[in-house]
């Protein structure tokens, strides 16, 4: 997850570039032909990327090579948690690239904040919705454009009689993915009413099938740090706290506990209430709230009451219920019958929309945001355009009357 989107991003942008750089004609209104207009796309200048850690070779590389597919130079702020990966970066990147190209600037937070207020021609930001915030405020000193890729709670919609089997598989993948550590990860499920128990028992049959003796399992990931480990247990706390019902998948040993102290075993959770952290917080951990509903109508509402998601997955066959959650929700992609996955396309954008986030790339979206796209107008040698100039008389009466018919 971290390493191929790489690479299938990089052969995409050279398989398309040629393209996307090539002028792109515009239409031309009648009454100034045969002027002609044209669009072209030049490197803004210098890109700023601020990466993350949950995946900290993808979120640094594919925006470096999509700002240098633009034309652009770059520079990079990794994450302070990831420390041997940033390491890592600096080194394999200083070995390509001057540092007039690229550079990469390692530091903590302190200096993150640094990074934001420079006077950049472009700025990405991948990362928590309030972090997001702060370096837009900075940017917005300098006039800098930002592309904000956020997170969010984003819903699973599970249609009515819709296979819980098929849908509790490709939920547990997404949901436990790198720990849940994953900013499209499904936040939460929403499934009909009188199969909430079904579900739950489907969920934790797959979590089982894809990660036996879980605590023990080397394709199961940890969570980054003893502070997250913390907020993911306050979490259950207050929602048990509160009254919710709360299943955790699997169990740790004492010894397994000294080896791998921050392994988080799967939970659900279930009697949600809007009191409670789990139904407001982005999770960003294996922690899974099911919730019920009555009609496809009260999901769709439940989803609109709250901000808006980086990523919505429905699980059912085409029709009504289908059509209303896509066409009546709003949120940065979708996925139908899978999770996750939307976000290796590499032709289709990938974004936030609200407090998901802004802006977008992948695909000629992406070239597009780290590109100024000049409009370009050329005018002919002969031309009517002299009639709109003064001395105005009946030439120009008569060209009047003709635009403003």
């Amino acid at each position: 997850m971290d390493l191929v989107p790489v690479v299938d991003l990089i052969r995409y942008l050279q398989r398309n570039l040629g393209r996307w750089t090539r002028a792109e004609p515009r239409g031309v209104g009648l009454h100034f032909r045969p002027a002609s207009n044209r669009v072209l796309y030049q490197p803004l200048g210098v890109v700023g990327i601020i990466s993350p850690w949950n995946f900290p070779v993808a979120l640094s590389i594919m925006p470096l090579a999509t700002a240098i597919a633009a034309g652009n130079r770059a520079m990079i702020k990794p994450s302070e948690l990831t420390p041997a990966t940033s390491a890592l970066l600096e080194s394999m990147l200083g070995r390509i690239f001057a540092t007039d190209q690229v550079a990469v600037v390692l530091g903590d937070a302190t200096v993150g904040a640094a990074f934001s207020s420079l006077p950049f021609d472009h700025l990405l930001f991948t990362g928590s919705t309030p972090v997001g915030r702060a370096v837009m405020r900075a940017a917005s000193d300098n006039l800098v454009p930002v592309t904000l890729e956020l997170g969010g709670k984003c819903p699973a919609v599970v249609d009515r009689g819709w296979s819980l089997r098929r849908a509790a598989h490709s939920i547990a993948w997404g949901k436990l993915a790198n720990a849940g550590q994953t900013c499209v990860a499904p936040d939460y499920v929403l499934v009909a009413d009188e199969e909430l128990d079904a579900f739950v028992t489907a969920f934790a049959t797959e979590v089982q099938r894809l990660y036996p003796d879980i605590a023990s399992n080397p394709d199961y990931g940890t969570v980054i740090t003893d502070r997250h480990y913390g907020r993911l247990v306050g979490l259950l706390d207050d929602a048990r706290a509160k009254g919710a019902r709360v299943l955790e998948i699997g169990t740790v040993s004492t010894a397994q506990r000294r080896t791998h102290p921050r392994t988080f075993l799967p939970a659900i959770v279930t009697g949600v209430t809007d009191e409670m952290a789990v139904a407001s917080e982005e999770i960003f951990g294996p922690i899974l709230p099911v919730l019920p509903y009555r009609s496809v109508a009260d999901a769709v509402a439940y989803i609109n009451a709250r901000p808006r998601p980086l990523a919505l997955y429905f699980f059912g066959p085409d029709g009504p219920a289908r059509r209303q959650v896509i066409e009546r929700t709003t949120s940065g992609n979708v996925s139908i019958n899978e999770t996750l996955l939307h976000y290796a396309q590499d032709d289709i954008p990938f974004g936030g929309v609200g407090a998901s986030g802004m802006g977008a790339y992948h695909g000629q979206e992406g070239f597009k945001s780290m590109s100024h796209a000049k409009g370009v107008f050329e005018q002919a040698r002969f031309n009517a355009t002299d009639l709109m100039r003064p001395p105005f008389g009946a030439w120009f009466n008569r060209a009047m009357a003709y635009l403003l018919r």
